[in-house]
């Protein structure tokens, strides 16, 4: 073995310690780039082969009612593959054992088979028989929220008629991956379910006997969706088409596409933060932990090594620590991908999760690790060769001497002498204080952005829930209602307010941009259902025009005074232009809304309601949903408390358990930063701390000019990283706007006192441990510094 090989490994078992927490930075680092970059990966390739496998559909129509006769027709338009038409019908369900209401979506399937599209995984149990009525699948979400297993048995409601129903198997679906109510916020599994039935059985039970209400098609190769998308449309406005629409706008790709596309904006920069501050920690402690072996450089360029070997030499002793710490990183974050696949697969509905690790992943992120590594090794090198080695042998020359700003102020005659050398200290070295500070800050940023998700969440919650929708309890009609239906529903026991509402599906256009929603009437100085500015306030409705959400606004590039096109999708189907009347803020979705009686008059129709929104007595609450499920127009029950449980049940544990990865990554690299920044500081100055001894300091003395200092520089860090968290989190949440949710700049209460508390731990156990060495320190010792 060489000399400098020997040396190598001396050096590395003397600085062992700072080794380790220097490859703690590099590990946490790594392993949260790969963790999230693997995940949202394996995610889409899961996606990909789950949607070719299972042929997944790419056109999509909903219509009123059309003879099967008309389907040989759809089958003919250019461009159409395969079509399929089913029956899809709204049902109640009564599971045993659980009180509280449930709907769902019943899909017809062919007879005892698989469907052409859209075809079902099946979990377990088998297809329905082909003979029998009774037989139905159900999703694996509701199944699994139910403890539901085949042979179970339920009560549905179809067509107004209750009919026992058996479970012969439990499925899943491309076409609900992310299974979630139409209108809600959250998917809520054990409140709805989806399911699938025989065709002849379900036409049946919901009067559509040789006739169908839903068609899927998929494309030939090559084939653009729009031209189909149009043909279809024609094909079917006569028959109550509610617009045809391609897989973009499918409901459950929709969101699953948007989650995905906010999970890929946070993997990228969630992780590339935490890459970068372990990068940049990794330069500043490689090159300061490099200039106190200044002597030894001089030394061995005495002995006659050249510059190439030496700064090799120094190279693989950094790298000797950084690439295992990173090699190590991308095992840990490939293993923590499977489990937080796991977690996502709560919320997406696979049969399996394919975990996909990139290379380019693995080699992105060994290359920053290592890069940044060398330049900080190579620049502290680089400093001691300019120096002959006859002066580099020698200690570095004292600063020189100024009256410190304290002492300038008069504030030094109230201090004592190690106080006073704390404050010189940092003074003279203003940039290696300052890189101190950034490096301790940024660990401090990262504990803040942890809060990001949970404040954001628990924000939108409380607007949506608690200042713009104020009701208990919203009922939505088959098809649209009298005003009768309004009474019927304020005569229930319990019910002290009601407001209708009028909603009708349309595409708003403004020259080449146009977007999917609906034109939504509401009742003018309506308390339960309002619309808010940015400073929360109400805004009232305006007669003379529309009120868009403000990101429905930005994507249509219109504001106030603006004018837009809108088509209605369903009754007459009506065109007419509308003036913008202003802008409202909202959190979740994207919404076009007028006066109701606005509405009423642009769609030609008499008073009508498309559903209502209830305020009801909290004793009544409980028992309302069984008296409206007997109403046969009413579609479906959402209850307010109920979305939010099922927020607090599906959403808590991942935020917790996200919130506590993150909290214990950040923890990691904020001790092993400030323990860095202890350990070099006590390298740097161990002749200048001996000299205190000799002087007649006091070891307690000694060890208070260095954890003083420690202390001092983290209390500078700590409001300097609750800046760089908030600068941070706003640029996350610039990446995480899309039309179905505006994550607002909201932390939680608790991020930033747990953000200043781990980075006063690590600062006080970084201390405790640096003062234990100083106190090995004894007289002779001291006395054999070297000068």
């Amino acid at each position: 073995m060489r000399a400098l090989e020997r040396k190598l490994l001396r050096n590395l078992w003397a600085l062992k310690a700072q080794a380790l927490a220097i490859a703690l930075v590099v590990a946490g680092g790594v392993a949260t780039f790969v963790m999230s970059l693997a995940a949202v990966d394996s995610l889409r390739a899961t996606q990909a082969a789950f949607y070719r496998e299972q042929r997944f559909a790419e056109v999509f129509a909903t219509l009123k009612r059309a003879p099967e006769s008309l389907a040989a027709r759809l089958r003919e338009l250019p461009g159409v593959a395969t079509l399929e038409t089913r029956v899809r019908a709204p049902v109640n369900l009564q599971v045993p054992g659980y009180d509280q209401p449930v709907t769902g979506l019943a899909l017809s399937i062919p007879d005892g088979e698989q469907p052409a599209l859209d075809r079902l995984f099946l979990r377990a149990g088998s297809l329905p028989q082909r003979d029998r009525a009774d037989q139905v699948l159900v999703s694996e979400a509701f199944a699994e929220a139910h403890r539901l297993v085949p042979g179970d048995r339920l009560r549905m409601i179809l067509g107004g008629r209750e009919q026992a129903i058996v479970i012969v198997g439990v499925a899943l679906s491309p076409e609900y991956v992310y299974q979630i109510r139409p209108g809600d916020l959250f998917p809520d599994f054990r409140r709805y379910a989806v399911l699938w039935m025989n065709r002849t059985a379900l036409a049946a039970g919901f009067g559509m006997d040789g006739a169908f209400n839903d068609v899927v098609a998929s494309l030939a190769p090559g084939q653009p969706a729009a031209p189909v998308v149009d043909a279809l449309d024609e094909l079917l406005a006569p028959w109550g088409g509610l617009g045809a629409h391609d897989r973009e706008v499918q409901m459950s790709h929709r969101y699953l596409e948007q989650e995905l596309t906010q999970l890929e904006a946070m993997a990228r920069f969630v992780p590339l933060v935490f890459l970068g501050v372990a990068a940049f920690l990794l330069n500043v402690v490689a090159a300061r932990l490099i200039r106190t072996q200044r002597e030894q450089i001089a030394v061995l360029k005495a002995f006659g090594y050249g510059d190439l070997a030496v700064a090799g030499h120094y190279l693989m002793m950094v790298l000797a620590i950084v690439l295992p710490a990173a090699l190590a990183g991308v095992a840990a974050g490939a293993w923590l991908a499977d489990g937080l696949g796991g977690i996502y697969q709560e919320f997406f509905r696979f049969p399996w999760l394919r975990l996909r690790l990139d290379p380019s992943t693995i080699v992105t992120a060994i290359a920053v690790a290592a890069g940044a590594s060398v330049i900080g090794a190579l620049f502290a090198v680089r400093a001691a060769f300019r120096l002959p080695p006859a002066e580099a042998m020698r200690p570095a020359p004292p600063a020189r001497y100024r009256r410190a700003l304290v002492e300038r102020l008069g504030i030094g005659r109230w201090l004592g002498q190690p106080s006073r050398i704390v404050l010189r200290n940092l003074e003279r070295q203003p940039l290696k204080s300052a890189l101190s500070v950034l490096g301790i800050a940024l660990a401090v940023a990262l504990l803040v952005l942890s809060g990001l998700q949970e404040g954001a969440v628990g924000y939108m919650i409380d607007v949506q829930f608690r200042l713009a929708q104020r009701q208990d309890a919203t009922v939505v009609f088959n098809e649209p209602a009298s005003q009768r239906a309004v009474h019927e529903l304020a005569a229930l026991p319990g019910v002290r307010r009601v407001e209708g509402f009028r909603a009708a599906p349309a595409i708003l256009r403004n020259g080449h941009r146009e977007y999917r929603t609906s034109l939504q009437g509401y009742q003018p100085g309506g308390e339960l259902f309002r619309l808010l500015d940015r400073r929360l306030a109400p805004i009232p409705l305006d007669e003379g025009g529309v009120m868009l959400t403000d990101y429905l606004g930005r994507l249509l590039g219109v504001g106030a005074g603006d004018r837009i096109q809108v088509e209605i999708l369903d009754g007459r189907r009506p065109r007419f232009d509308l003036p913008v009347a202003g802008l409202v803020s909202e959190f979740v979705g994207v919404g076009a809304y007028l006066p109701q009686a606005s509405l009423e008059r642009l769609l030609r129709e008499g008073p009508s309601v498309s559903g209502a929104f209830l305020a009801v007595a909290p004793e009544a609450l409980a028992g309302l949903p069984r008296r409206l499920e007997q109403m046969p127009r009413v579609a479906g029950v959402t209850l307010r408390e109920n979305t939010v449980a099922a927020f607090d049940e599906l959403m808590g544990e991942t935020l917790l358990v996200y919130s506590l990865f993150v909290i214990v990554l950040a923890g990691s690299i904020a001790f092993a930063v400030v323990y860095n920044t202890a350990r070099i500081s006590l390298a740097e100055r161990s002749r200048e701390l001996s000299s205190l001894r000799v002087l007649g300091f006091t070891r307690a003395e000694v060890a208070y000019v260095l954890v003083a200092e420690l202390a001092l520089l983290a209390v500078l860090a700590i409001p300097l990283g609750f800046a760089l968290g908030a600068g941070f989190g706003w640029l996350l949440t610039q990446a995480l706007q899309n039309d179905l949710f505006r994550v607002p700049l909201v932390f939680a209460p608790s991020a930033f006192a747990t953000a200043a508390a781990v980075v006063i731990g690590a600062t006080a156990l970084s201390s405790l441990l640096v003062a234990r060495n100083l106190y090995r320190l004894d007289m002779v010792a001291a006395l054999k510094a070297a000068e």
